[in-house]
């Protein structure tokens, strides 16, 4: 089992930058990738994209492409999802979990609130 956390949101106005973490403690070997979401109010959940743990590519969705990046620093076991230029179309719950081999994402975290004003 895989604990996650994430932090880093808050406020912001539009164009700004605002870097979340995800905090990862137990055994992440059953894992290929921490993925990333975001829910908007009254809308669906969005996929961003993953950073693999060992192996593939790196994954954006086009809306992020571009703007996002995600990192990771495996001495601190923590990743982190850089975001620039922001709009108030970001506004959500941006949300961390981890992707297993079966392509399933089996744990998440609870989630932090990004908020930008225009």
């Amino acid at each position: 089992q895989v604990q996650l956390v994430e932090s880093g949101g808050g406020l912001v106005q539009a164009g700004g930058s605002l870097t979340l973490s995800c905090a990862a403690s137990g055994d992440t070997s059953g894992s290929q990738a921490m993925a990333w979401f975001r829910q908007a109010p009254g809308l669906q959940r969005e996929f961003l994209g993953a950073l693999p743990f060992m192996f593939g590519n790196t994954y954006y969705s086009d809306s992020i492409k571009g703007r996002f990046t995600f990192s990771r620093d495996k001495a601190k076991h923590m990743d982190y999802l850089q975001m620039n230029s922001l709009k108030p179309e970001d506004t959500a719950v941006y949300y961390c979990a981890t992707e297993n081999h079966y392509g399933q994402y089996d744990n998440w975290g609870r989630g932090t609130q990004v908020t930008v004003s225009s």
